[in-house]
Parts: C-alpha cells; structure tokens; sequence
C-alpha cells in the first residue's frame, strides 16, 4: 500500500481495551515565557545535563562513589512544565547522539524541579516487557483532509527521576523494526508517519489536560510542532501560551518529502512557499519548524555559525541567518555516572588517570574479545559510528589500506549504516586479519570496552554538530584523531596549540590524505613520546 493511500485509510482502534484518560486535575496556565525568559530557560536546559569536557586527556580521577554537585531545584517562580517530542530517547529508542540528548536532557531539567515529559512513538523495536508501559487510553488525531487516525497512548517512565514517557501506539506507522529506515533504505511514508507524532503530541498534551510552557522538539521529525501550535485556531487552542524550542541536532537531515503529502499535514497550499515549507518544489519539514519554532538552539556553538554558511546550512543557511538572533549554540555534554572509567560496570577493569593499570588490561582484553593479538606495544585506533558518508568513513576507507600495509598498527571498528561501508570494514578485517577488527551492528557494552581499551579515537567527519564520541574517548583516556569542525573544535584542542593543553590531534582537510597524515603523527607520537600518550 502506498503511503498516500495508507494514510488515507482510517485504521481502527489499535487496542482492543477502550481505555479512558486519566484526566490531570486542571491547572491554571502559567503566562507565556518572554523571549528573554526563553532563552534563558533554553540554555539552562542544555547546560543542565552538560558536565564541560576536560581540557586534558587524562582519565577521571574520581573516588569509586563520585559525588554528583546537585543542582538547586527550580524556584517556584521558574518552574515550567515541558514537553519533550522525538523520534528518539535512550534507552527506549536510540539511533544515534538524539537518543542520548533527550534522555539526559530531560532527566536533568527534571532534578531541576521542572515538570517533564517526553513522547515518543512506541516502536515494535521497544521492548515492551522490559518498558512495563501502562495503558493510558486513546484519542483521535485529525490530520489534514479530512483524517482521523486513532492512536493508543501508553506510559512508562524513565531513569530514577520517572519521568513520564508517553508512548504513541500506531501500528501501521510504528510498528516496524526500524526507526527511520531498514537495510533497505528509508521508509518512504517518514512524512506521514511523524506529522502524525507532531500532531498526537498536541492532542495527547490536551487530553491529559498536561498544557505545557514549552514544547522542545527535536531535530526535523517534531519540526512540525511549532507549526501546529501555531496554526491551530486561536480561539479554541488549549496552547495559547505555550511556547516552542526547536533544538537543531544535525541540519543534514531535514525531511524532505513530496508535495503531495502537504493535504495531510493540514495546510493550506498558500503556506507552499519558499519562505515557509517549499523547498525546489518539495516539502521541508525542518524548514517549515525553523520559521515557526519561537526559539532556536543547537549543540556547540562552532556549530551555530557554521548552519548559517553555505556549506554547513545544507540549503537553509539564509533561513538560519535570518533567525540569528533566536539562534543558540549550547555545548553538549555526557552524564558523568554512566561514562565513569573509575565505576563503569561494562568495563572488564576500571582506572582512573592516577592507575592506567586496568586501562591496559581493558586493551588486552577487548583485542582479546575481537580476536586480535594481544600487543601492548602496538597503537590501537578505534572507531564507533554510524556508517554514513557524514562520519568520514570513505575516507578511512581511502587512507587505511595503504596505512595498514606500511605500519605496525591495530584498528577495530564498530558501526552500522550504508552496506558499501559495511562491505569494506568486512573486507578489511579479511585481508589483515591481525591488524583489523570489524563488528557490524552495535553494542553498548562493546562501545564502552572500545573507548577504554583504545589509544586514539578516529573521528573524520565532515560535518559534526557536536558529536559526544570525541567527549567520551577523552574522558577513557583515547586520544582523538578528529576533523577540526563543528563541536569537535570545541570540545578538542590540537595537541600542537602552544596556548593551551593539547587534548588531541586535528585535521582540517576532508581527505584520505588528511586522515593518513593525522594517524601518522598518531603513530610518531605513540613511537616517540610515549609519555605525552600515557599522561
């Protein structure tokens, strides 16, 4: 079925339990944010999670029980209520560094004392056992020309704060392996499937009597909740005074569909313009919430400037230029209790920067594990992406060969993406069986054995918003190998800076070339000074 006619079809209810809302007792809304206040309240948001990443190498030195420095709760005259929506949130649903964000970000404004919930939809690939999700009830979304989708509505609750997490349940859209796309490519009905999420956050909000001050949305598949909240009639909307936070976590994704799936979305053809949602005659999803949303952020300042150059804005450079004043760029940041080499549970051994002893026996045994040679004497580089061209991987794929044929050095991969990247790492663990190890897939526990046991993390990317590898490679005592752009300019400090303590070494050129030259120096600083490795 395509998705035209999918989405024309009205599905029945997708619970054969009717269930009622459990209606919130009804509270008066508190007044709209002022711009001023928004933007505060935006940069508290993202900072609360961030804990600044190290200006040296070294690993964490904390006792066995690091104390976390609690932050003061939220003051009653600050206090807001705030949605999240997503396409993902850890540990439910994780594709990439937008899973972990939300995650963080919502659990830390939550030990703010701010009122917090997420939605998100109930993909097939959530466990729902191990989620113990509740049913709340159901409601009907109605979509543009005339549809009406029903969807169920369940709860879980996330990390010790429980904070609420809203399940969208609609099996035609989100009943799937995947969350954007399979092995196959992209699900070709995405437009539809996330307007729906867009529009069932706000019904979900207004049935459960739950009025945000803000919803923050992320990236292009909740772009359309800016659009909604202001396209809903004034007169009858329960959202008058909520605001919106659209947080930009990589524009190289932006929801680009077919016109044909704007009478879906409910809006006029005279919003199809080039200064809203048109786009070379297609919809834009990302474009269309970067004009509504009432406020910007993204996730490293280097990164804020460079959307809105040609290159880095991916086509909306003059749209993000002309929201420059309600465009922010908040650093991402880690959650110090989960990446803690001196108490991580997933680490065969933990260190610290005071005893590297167990960072030894971490290498030995993830060569080990991915049946390497155990060669203390050898640099180990590492790698954990996604295999996409936007993490730099043909590059690799141009360097390494030749880098692996002329030194005595190991390399282990972990990832999944594009099959032709996939075929090459497979290939290269064949033809140098004892210098290279390629796992297909992804496994936390195997991240977190990667970033320990290695020596220098490889991160090549063409473009990167902010990018949490680099932060936690530091923070294991890997030595990033990165491409000086975006977040990893202002997270990473060349080693080479005479101003400052170097934290790793930098490229800039998007090349084979520039990835074989920065391993060698790699490679020269491992030969020769193995102190400024090991400090």
């Amino acid at each position: 079925m395509k998705p035209s006619e999918r989405s024309r079809k009205k599905q029945s209810h997708p619970s054969q339990r009717r269930g009622k809302w459990t209606a919130a007792p009804g509270k008066e809304s508190a007044a709209l944010p002022s711009k001023p206040e928004l933007q505060e309240m935006a940069n508290e948001a993202l900072q609360a999670s961030e804990e600044k990443p190290g200006r040296t190498r070294k690993v964490s030195a904390r006792p066995a029980v690091p104390r976390r420095k609690t932050p003061p709760p939220a003051s009653a005259e600050i206090r807001r209520k705030i949605v999240f929506v997503a396409a993902e949130c850890a540990p439910l649903a994780k594709v990439g560094g937008v899973g972990d964000a939300v995650e963080g970000l919502a659990l830390a404004l939550a030990r703010r004392g701010h009122d917090v919930r997420v939605i998100l939809p109930f993909y097939a690939g959530i466990d729902r056992a191990k989620a113990a999700a509740r049913l709340l009830g159901s409601c009907c979304v109605h979509m543009g020309a005339g549809q009406e989708q029903w969807i169920a509505v369940w709860e879980t609750f996330l990390g010790a704060e429980r904070v609420p997490v809203w399940l969208v349940e609609y099996q035609s859209y989100f009943g799937r392996s995947g969350v954007y796309d399979e092995p196959s490519g992209e699900y070709d009905d995405n437009a539809f499937r996330f307007a729906l999420l867009s529009k069932a956050a706000l019904e979900i909000c207004k049935s459960l009597a739950f009025i945000p001050d803000i919803f923050h949305v992320h990236d292009w598949p909740a772009a359309l909740v800016p659009v909604f909240l202001k396209a809903w009639p004034h007169l009858l909307s329960p959202f008058g005074r909520s605001a919106s936070v659209l947080t930009l976590h990589n524009v190289g994704h932006q929801g680009k569909y077919g016109s044909v799936v704007l009478p879906y979305l409910g809006l006029d053809w005279e919003r199809f313009r080039p200064d809203f949602i048109e786009d070379h005659g297609e919809v834009n999803l990302l474009k269309a919430g970067v004009h509504d949303a009432d406020l910007l952020t993204t996730v490293s300042p280097a990164y804020a400037e460079e959307i809105q150059e040609t290159v880095g804005g991916c086509g909306l450079a003059p749209f993000f230029a002309r929201r420059k004043a309600d465009l922010h760029g908040i650093l991402n940041g880690v959650d110090e209790a989960r990446w803690e080499p001196t108490t991580d549970p997933l680490l065969p051994a933990n260190f610290s920067a005071q005893d590297l002893a167990g960072k030894a026996r971490c290498k030995e045994a993830l060569q080990r594990r991915l049946g390497l040679p155990g060669r203390p004497d050898l640099p180990l580089f590492a790698m954990v992406s996604r295999l996409h061209l936007q993490k730099g991987i043909h590059l690799v794929r141009d360097a390494l060969p030749s880098l692996l044929r002329e030194e005595s050095i190991q390399c282990i991969f972990l990832g999944t993406g594009e099959r032709e990247f996939e075929e090459f790492l497979r290939w290269l663990a064949r033809e140098f069986p004892d210098k290279v190890a390629a796992s297909i897939g992804f496994s936390e526990e195997l991240s977190h054995w990667i970033f320990a046991g290695s020596d220098f993390f490889l991160m090549p990317s063409l473009y990167e918003p902010c990018g949490l590898s680099q932060l936690y490679a530091m923070r294991y005592g890997s030595i990033p190998v990165a491409r000086a752009t975006g977040g990893i300019k202002d997270t990473v400090i060349d080693l080479k800076d005479p101003a400052r303590k170097g934290t790793g070494l930098l490229f800039f050129e998007p090349t084979g070339e520039g990835v074989g030259s920065a391993c060698r120096r790699a490679i020269k600083l491992w030969k020769k000074s193995p102190s400024t490795v090991a400090a």
